[in-house]
């Protein structure tokens, strides 16, 4: 059973997500983007980690909340601005995040446990930053990998999937290739996986 404070925060950050001025379409409706990726969030850890403790439930939902409000294109367009917006963004939602968290009635506590998953500190040594991090990939695979292949070359776009691959646990690879991926997407991480 979901706590009262786990609902009055998933409803807080959503409301904060309700503003993103970028749309995407998701079965014949209209969805501000970070809502719907907070949505899509929760739905996967649900079913890839059922057990999953509070605070992963709160990170995943809040894992790109207002993302819109720091700009990619607000950093140089090179490898350095990439990973200098990707970490100012971790400190900006960790902060978004725990204000809200703050205000529903947690503890200094579990906001700090969320401010640390969201920062993704010991990838592949503590096990809540490990499933988070394989929702996400999952995530990015089933629903933003197929409208992002069209935009690079193939190289490239194996470069990635071999990244995100790298990122996972063994689990999260079982998981990813019982998507519901075209047979394009799926050619695409098996030549990805062989190289």
């Amino acid at each position: 059973m979901a706590s009262e404070k786990l609902k009055n925060a998933f409803h807080l950050f959503d409301k904060a997500n309700e503003n993103d001025p970028n749309k995407e379409m998701w079965q014949g409706q209209e969805y501000p983007k970070e809502l719907l990726y907070a949505i899509r969030m929760t739905e996967k850890l649900n079913r890839y980690a059922p057990e999953a403790p509070e605070s992963l439930q709160l990170t995943a939902r809040c894992q790109h909340i207002q993302r819109w409000e720091i700009p990619r294109e607000s950093y140089e367009m090179n490898r350095t601005g990439y990973l200098k917006w990707r970490q100012d963004l971790k400190k900006f939602h960790a902060q978004k995040a725990g204000a809200i968290l703050r205000e529903v009635g947690y503890d200094q506590e579990m906001i700090n446990k969320v401010a640390f998953l969201l920062e993704k500190k010991q990838l592949k040594k503590n096990s809540e930053t490990q499933t988070l991090e394989d929702v996400i990939c999952l995530v990015f695979l089933e629903f933003y990998f197929e409208p992002f292949s069209h935009k690079y070359p193939e190289e490239k776009l194996i470069e990635i999937l071999q990244k995100t691959w790298r990122k996972m646990s063994d689990k999260g690879h079982q998981a990813a290739l019982k998507l519901p991926l075209s047979k394009d997407s799926l050619d695409l991480i098996g030549r990805a996986l062989k190289g």
